[in-house]
C-alpha cells in the first residue's frame, strides 16, 4: 500500500496510568515533604501522544499498541481510549503481570517532577505483539526505548529488538518515529543507536540527545546550540531517514538530512500558568506528528510542537491542559516566543 493511500497514526510501547502528586518541595533522604493534591491520568509516551492528539481534533484515525493488566487500571486506559475514539484492537489484556504505573512528584513552585514507575505488563511486551497486518496508519510511534524491557534486548540482525520491530514497520510501509525516556543509565548509545537506523523521525530532548551522543548540549539549564546542532547531526548520521528533532525547555532544533536546519523559540509562558510540566515532551511529539502526518513544512509542525507543549504545562497532568489545535497555538498570539539566540 502506499504512503498517500495509508492514513492516521499507530503508537506502541509504555501504557501506564500516572499518579500525579503536587508537592510542597522535594525532601533530602529521611524528611518529609506534604502532598498538597492529587490526580490520575495517562501516561507514557504512546498513550500521551494519542490523548493529545485526540485533544488537538487531529483529522485522522488514532490506533494503540501495547500491554495492560486485567485489572482496574487497564479497563481505566482502555475506556479512556475508547472516549477519546482511539482504535484499542491491538490494546491487549495480559494476565502476567498488573497495569504499569508511575508516581509523579511535582513541585508546586517550579512544575519539576520526579518519577517513580512500577513496569508491571509493559516490561512483557515484545516482537509478536507488533502486527502491522493490522494497521492501515501512517505512521508508526514507538515509546519509550530505554523503558521496555523486551524490546531493548539485543537482537542478532538489527542491533535490538526494537530495531527489528522498526524495521518490520517501515517494510510495512509505514513512516517511522521513536522517543526515549530520560533515564539515569549508560545503555543510551547500545539501545537507541540501532533503532535510529529504521526511523524516518527522530524526536527526543536535549538530556537524551547528549545521553546518546556524548555531546554535551546544556550546562546549567541553558542550550548550547552550536552543539546541538551537532548532537543531531550524530543522530542523523546514525541513520534517521528524514528528521532529527531535539527539543528544551527555551525551544525546539530540527535537522533534515540535507543539513537544513531550523530553530524553533518555545512559547514564553508565564511562571504563574505553569502548573507542571509531566507530558510536556510527548505533548511536543504529538504536534510534531500531527503537521508530519498532514505534510505541513517542518517549520509549521515545530510550532505545532512548541504550542501544544505550552498548553500541556497549564495543567499539572500528561495532557488535560492540552486543546484543540487553534487554542494552542493561540498561547503563542497571546504570550509571544522565548529569545532564544
Amino acid at each position: 500500500m502506499s504512503q498517500a493511500a495509508r492514513v492516521g497514526i499507530l503508537a506502541g510501547g509504555n501504557w501506564l496510568v500516572d499518579h500525579t502528586k503536587i508537592i510542597d518541595g522535594y525532601p533530602p533522604q529521611d524528611t518529609l515533604a506534604s502532598i498538597l493534591s492529587q490526580s490520575s491520568s495517562n501516561g507514557g509516551g504512546p498513550y500521551n501522544v494519542l490523548i493529545d492528539l485526540a485533544h488537538l481534533e487531529a483529522p485522522f484515525p488514532l490506533e494503540a499498541l501495547g500491554l495492560v493488566g486485567d485489572d482496574a487500571e487497564g479497563e481505566y486506559i482502555r475506556r479512556d481510549c475508547q472516549a477519546h475514539k482511539i482504535d484499542v484492537r491491538q490494546l491487549r489484556i495480559t494476565k502476567e503481570a498488573p497495569t504499569s504505573y508511575t508516581d509523579v512528584m511535582t513541585v508546586k513552585s517550579t512544575g519539576r517532577r520526579t518519577f517513580f514507575h512500577q513496569r508491571g505488563a509493559n516490561a512483557f511486551l515484545d516482537a509478536p505483539h507488533f502486527d502491522f497486518t493490522q494497521s492501515n496508519a501512517r505512521i508508526f510511534h514507538l515509546g519509550y526505548l530505554l523503558l521496555l524491557d523486551r524490546l531493548d534486548q539485543p537482537d542478532a540482525d538489527c542491533g535490538t529488538v526494537a530495531a527489528s520491530v522498526l524495521r518490520r514497520a517501515q517494510a510495512a510501509g509505514f513512516k517511522t518515529s521513536a522517543d526515549l525516556v530520560s533515564v539515569e543509565s549508560d545503555r543510551f548509545a547500545d539501545v537507541v543507536l540501532p533503532a535510529l537506523r529504521f526511523c524516518d523521525y527522530c524526536i527526543l530532548n536535549e538530556l537524551e540527545a547528549e545521553r546518546t551522543t556524548g555531546v554535551a548540549i546544556a550546562k546549567e539549564g541553558i542550550v548550547d546550540l552550536s552543539a546541538a546542532r551537532t548532537a543531531a547531526r550524530q543522530l542523523m548520521n546514525a541513520g534517521v531517514r528524514e528528521w532529527v528533532v531535539i527539543h528544551f525547555p527555551s525551544g525546539a532544533i530540527a535537522l533534515d538530512r540535507q543539513d537544513n536546519q531550523l530553530v524553533q523559540p518555545s512559547v514564553a509562558m508565564p511562571q504563574a500558568s505553569i502548573a507542571g510540566t509531566t507530558g510536556a515532551g510527548d505533548a511536543f511529539a504529538a504536534g510534531i506528528l500531527l503537521g508530519l502526518h498532514e505534510n505541513a513544512p517542518m517549520e509549521t509542525a515545530l510550532r505545532y510542537g512548541v504550542c501544544t507543549a505550552a498548553a500541556s504545562l497549564t495543567d499539572p497532568s500528561s495532557s488535560d491542559g492540552v486543546a484543540p489545535l487553534a487554542q494552542c497555538l493561540g498561547l503563542a498570539e497571546t504570550h509571544g516566543y522565548r529569545n532564544l539566540a
